[in-house]
């Protein structure tokens, strides 16, 4: 009977401290998640990989490229034949309106302008001669010596004589004008771009010998599209990069081609820069931003802070030291002129502070942590 209440007196012990144990863990089991989540370490973002959202303007661009040309151009052709004696330029060199650029040999056209001369002189004694048998007839026709008929004869002689000195007068003035093109000048003032000629050679009219080119304005062609073509207009501001050229440049819009293009159905239109220090070639390569809309003073963030697309767009942001997922209504897509951004109709309020980047999926609510960068560039120790 002793065995038998002290066996059970034993099994009561054991199914007590069985349900001990049992609580015990699954009290430690509940704990477990809220100790990790308060030991779990902090989201770590460093100042640039966040921004604040301010109001700015927006603006819709449209990217559009073309190579460089000057306004002011011009070719310069032989304009008579002969043989080119020199050449007194050559390329890049700066030349001004009028000033000589090549001499051909004259002795031809000066021969030519004596031949022409002579031939005047002879046409002048010929009229002066049938102007004196002229009014000698008329006198001899008055008093009855002569008929009528002989009078207008020597009438007709003293006008072919006039119409020959006129004739002669013409080859004069086109003999020195020939002797005058074989001194080729500078229709412009500009820089020698290009140079086809050597001395020696011999030439026919409208050969090329030279190109002068005036880099103090400078115009690019650009094909905008026909959907595009609404937002341009001549006057409008348009920012240019150039390749080699560090900071943009101002252009303006100063034509637009009325007809579009054959195949690409684009329409070319024509934007002009001042180069007052000759700082642009011709043939360098430049993109521009021409401007289709603009809104002033819209909350944007960076096109990289948006996630997701629609109804499901969201940005992260920092709320009382926690990670926020925030839904958001976006609008118009543009840039400030340097970074890309998207416009936020609902969602944000000014002065918010977001993940700039798109780093993917991250825990709503986690803590976050803004690490402090150093003077010499490296992160402080101390901050974390």
């Amino acid at each position: 009977m002793l065995k038998r209440r002290s066996l059970w007196i034993a099994l009561t012990l054991l199914l007590l401290l069985t349900a001990a144990g049992g609580r015990a863990f699954m009290t430690s089991r509940q704990a477990a998640p809220a100790q990790a989540a308060q030991t779990a370490p902090a989201l770590e973002f460093l100042p640039s990989d966040l921004v604040v959202v301010q109001p700015r303007d927006l603006l819709q661009t449209l990217a559009a490229s073309g190579s460089l040309r000057a306004v002011n151009q011009a070719a310069v052709k032989a304009r008579v034949a002969g043989e080119v004696r020199e050449v007194l330029v050559r390329e890049g060199e700066p030349v001004t309106a009028g000033q000589v650029l090549v001499r051909m040999d004259e002795s031809d056209y000066r021969a030519r302008l004596a031949q022409a001369d002579a031939a005047l002189a002879a046409a002048r004694g010929q009229l002066d001669i049938a102007g004196k048998t002229r009014d000698n007839n008329q006198a001899l026709m008055e008093r009855g010596f002569i008929s009528k008929n002989a009078y207008d004869t020597a009438s007709s002689q003293y006008g072919i004589a006039r119409a020959n000195v006129d004739s002669a007068r013409g080859a004069l003035d086109v003999a020195r004008k020939a002797l005058g093109d074989t001194v080729i000048r500078a229709p412009i003032a500009g820089l020698v771009a290009s140079r086809s000629v050597q001395p020696g050679e011999k030439v026919s009219p409208d050969n090329r010998l030279l190109d002068v080119v005036d880099l103090s304005r400078m115009e690019m062609e650009v094909a905008v599209p026909t959907s595009d073509i609404l937002g341009i207009a001549p006057g409008q501001e348009v920012t240019v990069r150039i390749e080699g050229v560090a900071r943009p440049l101002p252009a303006r819009v100063v034509r637009i081609n009325p007809a579009a293009q054959a195949g690409s159905r684009s329409i070319m239109a024509y934007l002009q820069l001042d180069n007052p220090q000759n700082l642009l070639r011709v043939g360098m390569f430049g993109e521009a931003r021409l401007t289709l809309s603009r809104k002033a003073a819209v909350l944007a963030v960076p096109q990289s802070a948006l996630q997701g697309n629609g109804d499901q767009a969201f940005v992260y942001a920092i709320e009382n030291g926690r990670l926020a997922r925030k839904p958001v209504r976006a609008g118009m897509a543009g840039s400030d002129g340097d970074a890309a951004l998207v416009e936020i109709v609902e969602g944000l309020a000014p002065g918010a502070r977001i993940v700039r980047n798109n780093l993917g999926n991250l825990p709503a609510g986690a803590a976050i942590k803004v690490l402090e960068i150093a003077a010499a560039g490296a992160i402080d120790p101390a901050s974390r």
